[in-house]
């Protein structure tokens, strides 16, 4: 069984490390290991070849398979080779291709999202933002950072006092209480996880915001007929949630509510090709999610007549955003423990790491852009900053 294993890891030759099973120690590639990856049990050659993420990453959270060492180091150098593992499309279809029905999909976004605000609380920061922060300087913090990007986004979207904004996916609020507070709009937030939607009514009270804000719980699907219109739309970390045979409909429902002439800022994880996503990740923490590639979404755009005005790639501020959550989590773990089981709270620790080291190595990306419906030649000729 031992030699099954071994002789499967030993394609993952770019970077060498060193492998522990059943006491005794295997060289993968040359030179001096990078890390040390050991297995307190053997992982079946079915497994493997099923799913490598699944078996490996099912192996990490049941702590039959320990890292030597940084983890994020050692996923670094691993996951850069992620074109190696191997995954069975047809042994996995539920998990790789689930329903994106209204019902199944709110059961998928709740399923990650409400286990609960205070265990968020302890790992992001004030701000509640659980996106991608904006490092204007190595040196911010991980709070300035997430003020950062909340200002960057509203500078882009060239926001006037009165105007309209929607946020499609509005998380805890942030966004929006700062354009109100900034900019003197009027908004509305929509989400399908009912601990944000409270969260955020609680925090457009304690700001005296009622007057001008409101979060309501609807699938995106829903605001064609809502007779909703707005100057603005904005959805940041949400389209992921929609699935391939939606992205199409998703940009449908925005232009339905977008006056003539609108923008539109849409910040979204992306691929720079399509597929289906990776199982792990799909059956333990965003199930259903699935990375657009940035040219569907802008083709999808143009369909629906969005004039592309801007597009930033911000790969490396998530690389570092995820790398300080991970920090939190790891400061906070006693608080952790008397909330979750010890397979939950490794399980989160390597969702986080790894999707540090997944855009380290531009694996995925982070895409920001900015899109006007039809023509709108009153928009600025300078960029915003």
């Amino acid at each position: 069984m031992e030699n099954i294993l071994v002789t499967f890891l030993k394609k993952f030759t770019d970077y060498p490390f060193k492998v522990i099973l059943d006491g005794k120690e295997y060289m993968i590639g040359e030179g001096n290991p990078e890390f040390t990856v050991h297995f307190k049990k053997p992982i079946s050659k079915t497994k493997l070849l099923t799913s490598t993420s699944l078996a490996l990453g099912e192996a990490y959270m049941d702590g039959d398979l320990e890292i030597e060492g940084d983890l994020y180091y050692a996923l670094d150098h691993f996951l850069g080779q992620l074109g190696k593992f191997s995954t069975d499309e047809s042994a996995l279809k539920k998990i790789m291709h689930s329903s994106v029905s209204k019902k199944n999909q709110e059961k998928e976004v709740t399923s990650h999202y409400d286990i609960g605000n205070d265990f968020y609380k302890l790992w992001l920061d004030e701000t509640m933002s659980y996106s991608c922060g904006y490092f204007r300087h190595p040196d911010d913090t991980l709070y300035q950072a997430q003020v950062n990007k909340v200002d960057y986004i509203l500078q882009k979207l060239n926001l006037k006092e009165g105007m309209s904004l929607l946020d499609i996916g509005c998380g805890w609020g942030f966004l929006l209480i700062e354009a109100a507070k900034k900019y003197k709009i009027n908004g509305v937030g929509i989400t399908l996880s009912h601990e944000q939607a409270k969260e955020f009514e609680r925090r457009i009270e304690e700001e005296g915001l009622q007057d001008c804000l409101k979060v309501e719980i609807m699938d995106y699907r829903d605001l064609p007929k809502s007779g909703y219109q707005f100057d603005r739309v904005v959805s940041v970390g949400m389209v992921e949630h929609v699935g391939r045979p939606n992205y199409q409909l998703f940009i449908d429902c925005v232009n339905a509510v977008l006056k003539k002439g609108g923008v539109f800022l849409l910040h979204f994880i992306s691929a720079l090709k399509e597929h289906a996503g990776d199982p792990w990740i799909k059956k333990y923490i965003f199930p259903g999610g699935t990375v657009p590639s940035l040219r569907e979404i802008l083709s999808c755009m143009a369909e629906d007549d969005f004039h592309t005005m801007d597009v930033e790639n911000l790969r490396l501020h998530y690389n570092k955003t995820l790398l300080c959550w991970a920090d939190n989590f790891h400061k906070h773990m006693e608080e952790e423990k008397k909330m979750f089981d010890e397979r939950f709270l490794r399980m989160w620790d390597l969702y986080l790491n790894a999707c540090a080291a997944t855009f380290h190595n531009g694996i995925i990306d982070i895409h920001q852009i900015l899109a006007t419906k039809g023509i709108n030649n009153d928009f600025p000729m300078v960029r915003w900053y």
